[in-house]
């Protein structure tokens, strides 16, 4: 069948179903529902109803010399009362930021305050006079502010940070800045020098990570930024092997002392980017005086230090056969 006989075999179908009997009735139900609708939606819009409103809040034309203790609120929760047609309205037209203007509020005792009466005034404007505002959270709006300059301090990071198994944090932590600017209305505190960040715990990270954190907050004190990212150099590793020739110690004059093998197989892990630099000359340390208390005839094979960078280190095999020689 072709696609213009199936359209017009689904289109008779669907004229028969809507011209029938049963078709009828649905038809007329769905109508008279339709129209209960809109004369619902029309007495609705046409009686009071009170809805809670967000309206943002925006303080203009601030001095650049100003720098806010106090957080500014970013709206105002507003429970207001009017008929349904004009609370939508309002939101059809999108909910406009309110300005309130700094020279209007600002005081000289370093507070910029708008009091109930005030607020409640410039909301009725916002809605209209037809509308009853119920209620205002919060019901005024205060704000410390400094025109002191601030304290430059540096940062410490406050972590516990740890590689997934096969991979290792290779480096110190970084933080995209290394130091924040403290204000205050009062002096700061003589001592107060330094900030460090929230404590961060992260576990089985298996590459660099970078992770924002907040600084931890100080009473009476504004934080700029109040934020740092951190870096968290993460790295695979891989494994690596070297012979390392087995050297005596502590012989005594007129004696030595031959190990079976002469060389051990050292092997470890370091980070990929470490994987082609020179290897540390590390060295398999075997003792004579072990050898002469010794009562089995194999003597334990000890590295020296290894640096910090190696990991997992092994030594192969972990102990050696000996002759004891009594020289001329």
């Amino acid at each position: 069948m072709s696609l213009k006989e199936q359209l017009s075999s689904a289109y008779s179908r669907a004229y028969k179903a809507v011209t029938s009997a049963r078709g009828r009735e649905v038809g007329l139900f769905l109508l008279f529902l339709a129209v209960s609708y809109v004369f619902w939606l029309l007495l609705t819009l046409n009686h009071e109803i009170q809805e809670d409103v967000e309206v943002p809040i925006s303080i203009v034309n601030v001095p650049d010399s100003v720098t806010f203790i106090s957080d500014v609120p970013a709206a105002v929760k507003v429970s207001v009362r009017d008929k349904g047609s004009v609370l939508i309205r309002h939101k059809m037209g999108g909910i406009k930021t309110m300005k309130l203007e700094w020279g209007d509020y600002a005081s000289t005792n370093s507070k910029f305050m708008m009091g109930k009466v005030d607020l409640g005034a410039r909301l009725r404007d916002y809605f209209g006079p037809s509308s009853q505002i119920v209620t205002v959270v919060p019901d005024s709006i205060r704000i410390n502010y400094t025109t002191e300059p601030g304290r430059k301090v540096p940062v410490f990071v406050r972590a516990d940070v740890h590689a997934a198994l096969g991979s290792v944090v290779n480096g110190p932590l970084t933080i995209d800045t290394d130091s924040v600017t403290l204000f205050a209305i009062n002096d700061l505190p003589l001592d107060l020098n330094s900030v460090e960040t929230i404590p961060i715990v992260r576990s089985n990270l298996s590459d660099t990570s970078k992770i924002t954190v907040r600084i931890d907050p100080i009473p009476g004190v504004r934080i700029i930024p109040d934020e740092v990212t951190i870096t968290v150099p993460v790295e695979p590793l891989i494994s690596r092997r070297q012979m390392a020739s087995v050297v005596v110690k502590d012989i005594p004059a007129g004696k030595g002392l031959l190990t079976f093998p002469s060389k051990v197989e050292v092997s470890y892990l370091v980070p990929m980017s470490a994987y082609n630099s020179e290897p540390f000359d590390v060295k398999a340390y075997v003792s004579f005086d072990e050898a002469v208390r010794a009562t089995t005839s194999k003597i334990p094979v000890r590295l020296s230090l290894i640096p910090e960078l190696y990991r997992n280190v092994s030594v192969s095999p972990d102990s050696v056969e000996y002759i004891i020689e009594q020289k001329h």
